[in-house]
């Protein structure tokens, strides 16, 4: 079996949907991002924002968190290939980060996965970096977030 099929190289995954609620918004804004616009509904409404919306970084770990299940759940296609299940590693890091819509409270945001590339590590045999466009987007289609990522694989 190749990584490419394994990876599902090119193909856009849908990690999961989540609704964010105004109760949520506020305790992320208050633990990580306490601007009034993300901590206090009457605040926010006399901000650029109109309304209540969530820290773009909330919306990022929602990512993070459908990312993580979606895994869990094998989201990645079934190892079938001679040697033992590609094991994920942790990011490098990322790039590209685009808050492209506010989150606002109520808002439905899907997150999804491709895998858009991955090449062996020389600096570390037997590892892979896997290259990943990451997003989300409303119900009716339109984007809120982008970023590129990358993740470690150990492949044998």
């Amino acid at each position: 079996m190749s990584l490419d099929r394994f990876l599902r190289l090119g193909e856009t995954i849908v990690l999961g949907t989540h609704t964010f609620t105004a109760e949520e918004i506020i305790a992320f804004g208050r633990a990580f991002d306490p601007q009034p616009f993300h901590t206090d509904a009457e605040a926010a409404r006399d901000s650029v924002f109109g309304r209540l919306c969530a820290s773009g970084w909330h919306t990022c770990a929602m990512w993070m968190r459908y990312n993580l299940i979606g895994i869990e759940r094998d989201a990645f296609g079934p190892w079938e290939g001679p040697d033992e299940k590609p094991e994920f590693g942790p990011s490098p890091g990322f790039s590209n980060l685009k808050w492209l819509k506010p989150v606002y409270e109520g808002d439905t945001i899907t997150f999804t996965r491709a895998v858009t590339g991955h090449r062996p590590l020389a600096s570390r045999p037997g590892w892979h970096l896997v290259t990943l466009a990451a997003a989300a987007h409303r119900d009716d289609g339109e984007p809120v977030m982008s970023f590129e990522n990358g993740v470690l694989m150990k492949t044998g």
